[in-house]
Formats: structure tokens, C-alpha cells, sequence
């Protein structure tokens, strides 16, 4: 039922998160100071200072600080899109492969944001930087899948604020003010990115009535398409592999790569590969592309040139999927 697969949706979102608040600074004594921000568990800090009351040490924790924690994640289904609906983008590599996605699933993730400090000034300081922006959301842009360049504004609601004073204590016991702000980022995650459907439609008849008249009740339509071709029908042999690779490498050595374009396509072996940049006589591709199975390869394999004139070679009969009719 799975296949494995890693957005980093989750992982992009807790940076994201964080950075909206990692150059905020106040003032002491005329002085600027940048407030540390950490990830962790306030708990956590707090433990650290009751174990070294003098905060002046340089071995301990200084105020102020602040510390943030995912919390929580929970399904929206308030902003649920139907499941089975999918979208196609252009591959931002080459653009002119596709790649396609289900809509994505709306979830909420919860996050704490600790603010602590020995004086209420300083709190005050760092509050007042933070509270104007959410009115209760600010929109925060973030690329949450990488191959698809899919960019979506999340909003970070701001939901409530806790305030504590512990006064309790003897005169060593060191005074905390711990301001806890609590938010939810409303993101996306995406499952699995895979390769569009390439079927091209040559021919379709439709059915169609028209008020009361029904002695036409069919109409041809026609497309036309530009197949590219998968593999070189015609021996443009452009070079040769200078060293052995295997079906991992990405990165081809050629005995001349000024016969080769960027951002075209080569066959080596009937194994179809994209050449993404070139550098000198090296090729950075991407390996069996279209189907093509990415295999060893040994130093002397030609490597053959795809292009508009092994378009117009491909064989006829070919259907590219489609059967030409409709029932």
C-alpha cells in the first residue's frame, strides 16, 4: 500500500517557524543584545538555571533567552480538498518533464514559543517586537516540496499567551519570567511525486445535442502534437564515454562534450538520460529518464545525440497509449 517517500514538509516548516523570530533584540543600558533562540523544551532550560543560580558565570544559561517546541499535529478538515484531485507542474529542472502530485492534505501543527527573562523589561521588549505581526496570522511563505518548487503562503496563528512570575524562593533562588506564546502553522503535506502520464491524444469523437435537433449528433475533433522522441533512431553519434560508470553515476566524463547541449536528451546503450549541465568534458545527467532503465556503462559506449530529427522517425503505428477511440 506505501511506498517510501520524504517531503520534509514537517522538517521545512519547524525551520521556517523558528526563523520568523531568531533576530529579535532589545536594549540594556544603551547596549543592543540579540536574544538567543534554541529549540528544545522549556522545561529543559529552566531545569539548567535552577542548577546554576549565578547567571553571570559564563558557564551558565544567560537571560534573556527564548526556546521554541513542535507540539503538536492535528488534520484540518475545514480546508479539505477532494483526495483523488491532482495537479501537474512543469519539472523545474528541464521544463518539459511533468510531475505529478495528489492535492495535498491540510494539517495543523502546534508550536510553543518560551520567552525567558530576569527582567520584566526585557520581556516587555521582546513581546512587543512579536504581538504586532499576527492579527491573530501571519502569512509565512514557505517551499514545501523541493522537485515540485511548490511554494505555499502558511499562515502561523497566534492563539493565546501565558504569563509567570515565581516569586517564591529564598534570596538565591534566581527570578524567571517565562512568557509562553502558543501558535498553530496551518501547512500541507503532499504525498509521493511521480511522473505524469505521457499518453497524447491524436483523434476523439464527441457526442454532443443541440436543443431538439438530433440528425447530428456527433463531431469529429482533432489534435495536433509534437511526439519527442525516447531514443535516437538515426546513429547521431555525438562522443564517447571516457570512463566506465555505473547505473548510479551522475556525473558522465566524455572524450568531447562540445558536440552536447544543455538540457537536451542522449541516449547511451538505449538507456535515456538528461543532461542537466556541462562542465568542460563532464556531464551532470539524471539517469533512465522516460521509463529507461539506468544500468552500467563501459568507457568507449557512444553516446547519441536525441533530438528533432529522431521526432519525426518515430515509427508509425505508434499510439502513444491511446487506443483512438471512445466508447
Amino acid at each position: 500500500m506505501f511506498e517510501y517517500f520524504y517531503n520534509e514538509i514537517l522538517r521545512r516548516t519547524i525551520i521556517s517557524f523558528g526563523t520568523l523570530f531568531n533576530s529579535i533584540t532589545i536594549k540594556q543600558e544603551g547596549s543592543e543584545i540579540r536574544v538567543p533562540l534554541a529549540y528544545g523544551p522549556t522545561q529543559k532550560f529552566l531545569a539548567r538555571i535552577e542548577q546554576q543560580a549565578d547567571l553571570n558565570k559564563s558557564t551558565a544559561i544567560t537571560l534573556p533567552r527564548m526556546s521554541f517546541e513542535f507540539t503538536g499535529l492535528t488534520y484540518d478538515p475545514q480546508r479539505k480538498v477532494s483526495t483523488t484531485q491532482t495537479f501537474i507542474v512543469k519539472d523545474p529542472d528541464d521544463g518539459t518533464e511533468t510531475k505529478k502530485a495528489y492535492m495535498p492534505v491540510p494539517y495543523n501543527m502546534q508550536f510553543e514559543l518560551s520567552i525567558m527573562c530576569k527582567l520584566n523589561d526585557d520581556a516587555l521588549q521582546i513581546v512587543e517586537q512579536i504581538l504586532p505581526y499576527f492579527q491573530p496570522a501571519y502569512n509565512l511563505t514557505i517551499e514545501l516540496v523541493e522537485s515540485l518548487k511548490e511554494k505555499r503562503d502558511v499562515p502561523i496563528v497566534l492563539e493565546n499567551i501565558t504569563f509567570q512570575d515565581d516569586y517564591e524562593g529564598d534570596f538565591s533562588t534566581r527570578r524567571v519570567l517565562l512568557y509562553t506564546l502558543r501558535f498553530t502553522a496551518k501547512t500541507y503535506l503532499f504525498g509521493p511525486v511521480s511522473s505524469a502520464s505521457r499518453d497524447i491524444i491524436k483523434n476523439v469523437r464527441l457526442s454532443y445535442i443541440q436543443g431538439t435537433d438530433t440528425s447530428n449528433a456527433t463531431r469529429d475533433l482533432s489534435y495536433a502534437v509534437t511526439p519527442r522522441a525516447l531514443k535516437d533512431y538515426d546513429d547521431d553519434v555525438a562522443t564517447n564515454l571516457s570512463i566506465d560508470i555505473t547505473a548510479t553515476t551522475r556525473v558522465l566524463e566524455v572524450d568531447d562534450a562540445s558536440g552536447l547541449s544543455e538540457s537536451t536528451y542522449i541516449d547511451v546503450d538505449g538507456e535515456e538520460m538528461f543532461i542537466k549541465t556541462i562542465t568542460g568534458n563532464k556531464l551532470t545527467v539524471k539517469r533512465g529518464q522516460d521509463g529507461s532503465t539506468a544500468g552500467d556503462h563501459v568507457r568507449g559506449s557512444a553516446i547519441k545525440k536525441i533530438t528533432s530529427t529522431d521526432n519525426s522517425l518515430i515509427e508509425l503505428g505508434d499510439d502513444f497509449g491511446f487506443s483512438g477511440t471512445i466508447s
